[in-house]
Order: C-alpha cells, then structure tokens, then sequence
C-alpha cells in the first residue's frame, strides 16, 4: 500500500472527529490537505454544517477556499475546538517534529489554542527516536549566523552529537527559504534528539529563536494510517 493512500485513510478518519459547530484549526503538509478535501466534501453532501476553519498557512487557507470551507480570520476565533495536523515524526510519547513545509510557528500557535489536536500521518512518520528528519528552527534573519552557533551549543548541550545546521534555501538553492512570517529556518540534522525536553526548553531560551519544531504535550490523538485503514491511538 501506498503512503498516499495510508494519508488518505488517516485524513478520513480525522472526519470523524468533526462536529458540527465547531471551529477548527486546519493544519498544514500533505495529510492535513487530505482532510481539508475531505472536509470541503462533507460540507458539500451537508453531513457536517456551520463549520469554522482557522488555516495555519497561506497554502492551507487558498486550498480551503477552493474546497469551500468557510475560514475564520484567527484573531476573531475566541475559541478552536479542534486542530488536525501532520508531522513529520511522532514517537510513542505523541511528541512530534513538524515545520518540513515551514509553518511550524503557526501550526503552534493554533494547536496550542486548541482544546484537542488530532495528528494524521501514515506509519512511516512513526519513530523510536525523534532527530532523523531535520529539525527545523524559524529564526530572525537579524544575526542569524550568531544565532545558528547559539542553536548548535543547545543542541550539544541537550545531548545531540554534532549536529549540522543548514540555512534552509528556496528550491532553486540560492535566496533564503522565507516563512509566511517573514522568518529564516535552520533545519538541523541532529540524526537522534535523546531529550527533546531539554532540547526544546533550551532552543526556546536563545534570542533570535521564533520558535522550534519540537512539539511536546500538544497531540493527544494520533491518527495513522495504515495498508487498511487507520488506527486511532489516544495518549
């Protein structure tokens, strides 16, 4: 089976967490486009009605219009019952590494303002260990270089060997990757994160650190699909 057809029954299954009435934090990345369809469907064949979607990039906001989920500006939302996101690793402890797309600060944002986030990935993104997929780190482009030594002493200090810090590059490799925030990212290759506790309270100290790819204590349902369907695990 494939991994798009394994996002795809993780995106159906998310479903099945909507409401009607609620406010939901859309998040960003191939999956959680998948369940922006689905969404946009349901509301069309009238199965779930008067929903709010708070997207969490400017991708995932056009896809939304498109689909005809209605869109609610964040700073009008008083409150966001739910948030289905991606990642890009997740280990047994729901903690996860997301910002591969670069919407990692508000993805966030939205998950921490949410009373639930649901996580949709296919099994691949499931690990023992966070680091092999790079972390990504959202920096002002004021001083960046100071702040990416800064960046590898905490990573050093929370117990990564060496790790490798790379300014993330448009696809033709030349300008700076730019975040919808206006931001830089470092993604860095750390392989193995003993303690992302530690690695994320120590990112979160350096000045010139937007924010980090660790998220911790926020997923709380995982949703994975697999070559039959989707599992639902609950922490």
């Amino acid at each position: 089976m494939s991994a798009a057809q394994q996002k795809l029954f993780a995106a159906q299954a998310a479903l099945e967490l909507v409401e009607s009435g609620m406010t939901l934090g859309l998040g960003s990345g191939s999956t959680a486009e998948l369940f922006v369809k689905e969404l946009g469907e349901a509301l069309k064949a009238g199965e779930i009605e008067n929903i709010k979607g708070v997207p969490t990039s400017e991708n995932t906001a056009v896809l939304a219009r498109e689909v005809g989920v209605p869109l609610l500006p964040v700073d009008q939302a008083q409150r966001i019952d739910l948030t289905i996101d991606g990642a890009d690793e997740v280990d047994i402890h729901f903690r996860l590494i997301k910002g591969g797309g670069g919407c990692h600060l508000r993805e966030k944002i939205i998950a921490h303002a949410s009373d639930l986030m649901a996580v949709v990935i296919d099994e691949s993104k499931l690990v023992a260990d966070l680091g092999a997929f790079p972390l990504p780190v959202e920096v002002d482009p004021f001083a960046f270089t100071i702040t990416a030594k800064k960046v590898f002493d905490a990573l050093r200090a929370a117990g990564v060997n060496n790790p490798d810090i790379n300014l993330r590059r448009k696809a033709d490799g030349t300008d700076p990757y730019i975040t919808d925030g206006g931001h830089y990212i470092l993604d860095c290759q750390c392989r193995r994160i003993p303690d992302p506790e530690e690695a994320a309270e120590n990112l979160s100290k350096i000045p010139g650190v937007v924010e980090h790819g660790l998220f911790i204590g926020l997923a709380r349902v995982l949703i994975v699909g697999e070559d039959d369907g989707a599992r639902v695990v609950e922490l």
